[in-house]
């Protein structure tokens, strides 16, 4: 999933919009966009929503709240009867957490005749700075580890900062060290590698820009705060034409070749992991409705 557009859920109107955008996830959010005194009808109205809307268009996620909480059950047991794709774990500290989780959903799942496993996780895995230490755990923590993905504003209020960017716009060291943990992170745990908000969301340029960086270092995906980011999100994500080209020519390449380790294109050189990046750029393709 390339788009992932957080949406109050406590808001019947910004629900509602939600469904009018070209998002490949909506993620009914429970948690940072919600006040304390407004947790239960947030349940009550995302829960309702998702009744009805679930089978219209995208993926429908909920962001819960943090383990530590005590929110966490509430949440779940309010939501889990519309059946979500799947539940966003906030806060995560190690692999552990998303094991806690994956027990919790086990249960859930079979109390409302939900076929085992069904139910995702994506884990927001860097907003704590012990939370850094541990982003190699999350390999083999649950099947149903979809997504891993990170946060700098929470992240930025634990490590006591003024900002996490500079004069420039550009994220400072920690926060590029938390960017780069998460993209290992998930690759480790060979589960998606989505990139964290863009919060200035009418400046579209350097959406496109951050967009493109991700992309480039490896992310598949992005999360969003507004509906109006969708669309550059979606376009950065998805494999270009010439992309797409340029990786079916050096899979053909290679299968013509046989065996061989390396092959010849035009005069450049190309061995094996120039191929594997070839055979994810296609599948990623596939997965945005470019075959």
């Amino acid at each position: 999933m390339r788009s992932w557009l957080f949406v109050p859920g406590d808001s019947e109107k910004k629900l509602a919009k939600s469904l009018t955008s070209n998002a490949d996830a909506v993620i009914l959010d429970l948690e940072d966009s919600v006040a304390l005194a407004n947790k239960k009808s947030a349940r009550e109205i995302t829960a309702a929503f998702l009744q009805g809307a679930k089978n219209n268009g995208p993926a429908f996620w909920i962001r819960v709240n943090a383990l530590d909480t005590g929110l966490t059950d509430d949440d779940l047991k309010a939501v889990m009867d519309a059946r979500p794709t799947g539940i966003m774990l906030p806060k995560t500290l190690s692999g552990a957490d998303v094991t806690h989780l994956d027990a919790k959903l086990t249960v859930l799942e079979a109390k409302n005749n939900i076929e085992d496993g069904t139910t995702l996780i994506s884990a927001v895995a860097s907003e704590t700075a012990a939370s850094l230490f541990t982003l190699g755990t999350y390999q083999g923590a649950s099947k149903r580890l979809s997504a891993l993905t990170w946060g700098a504003e929470d992240l930025s209020a634990d490590l006591g900062a003024q900002t996490s960017r500079d004069n420039d716009g550009g994220l400072t060291d920690p926060y590029r060290l938390a960017r780069a943990l998460c993209l290992a992170g998930a690759v480790a745990a060979e589960t998606q590698p989505v990139d964290t908000v863009f919060v200035n969301f009418r400046d579209d340029d350097g959406l496109k820009v951050e967009c493109d960086a991700a992309c480039r270092d490896g992310f598949t995906g992005k999360l969003a705060i507004h509906p109006n980011q969708i669309d550059i999100i979606n376009q950065a994500f998805t494999p270009s034409e010439d992309t797409i080209q340029r990786a079916t020519e050096i899979i053909a390449t290679f299968a013509n070749a046989g065996n061989a380790g390396v092959v010849s294109i035009n005069g450049e050189m190309f061995d094996r992991p120039h191929l594997l990046r070839a055979e994810k750029t296609l599948a990623r393709a596939k997965l945005a409705g470019q075959d």
